[in-house]
C-alpha cells in the first residue's frame, strides 16, 4: 500500500495501480525500455493492473516477466469498461495512468490519475481529467516510486 499525505487535500491509502497499454507502458505493442523493472519494483508496494484492447495481440507476452494482472477489454465501450474495473478495484484506493480517449474516465474515477504524453499523444479531455500529467511513462512511474514527488506536485 502507498499511503500519502498531501498538505490541503485528502490522505490516500493506495493499493491498486491500473495502466493502459498500447500509447502508456508501450509503443507499437513493445513495452517501453525502463518500463519492466520499475513495475517490478513497484508490484513490491502495489497490484499492478494493466488494461487493454490488446490492438498488437502481444500483451500477454510482453508483460510475461512482470508480476500483473492483465485485463483484455471485451467491449465496444472500452472507456465505460476501464471505468468500471477501476470501480471494482474500489477507486478510492487506486490509481491511474493512461493517455487516449478511453483513458477518461478511468481517471476521473480514480482516486489518483496521471496522464502520460508519448510518441502516440494524448487526448485532450485525458490531459483535464488528470491529477498529474506527465511527460512519459519512465517519468509517471518514478513519480509514484519516490512518492514525496507525488505530495510536492499535489500540495495545495
Amino acid at each position: 500500500m502507498l499511503k500519502l499525505q498531501i498538505p490541503g487535500q485528502k490522505n490516500l491509502n493506495l493499493s491498486h495501480l491500473v495502466l493502459d497499454y498500447n500509447g502508456t507502458l508501450a509503443i507499437d505493442g513493445k513495452l517501453i525500455s525502463g518500463v519492466k523493472e520499475r513495475l517490478i519494483s513497484l508490484a513490491r508496494t502495489l497490484k499492478i493492473h494493466v488494461i487493454t484492447a490488446d490492438t498488437f495481440g502481444n500483451v500477454k507476452q510482453e508483460l510475461a516477466h512482470i508480476p500483473c494482472t492483465v485485463y483484455v477489454l471485451s467491449s465496444t465501450h472500452q472507456d465505460k469498461e476501464k471505468m468500471n474495473y477501476v470501480k471494482s478495484l474500489g477507486s478510492d484506493h487506486t490509481l491511474a495512468i493512461g493517455n487516449g480517449c478511453n483513458d477518461c474516465l478511468m481517471l476521473k474515477q480514480s482516486a489518483l490519475g496521471l496522464a502520460v504524453i508519448q510518441a502516440e499523444g494524448a487526448f485532450s479531455q485525458t490531459l483535464l481529467a488528470a491529477d498529474i500529467i506527465t511527460p512519459d511513462i519512465l517519468s509517471a512511474l518514478d513519480i509514484i516510486r519516490y512518492p514525496l514527488r507525488l505530495v510536492a506536485t499535489l500540495r495545495v
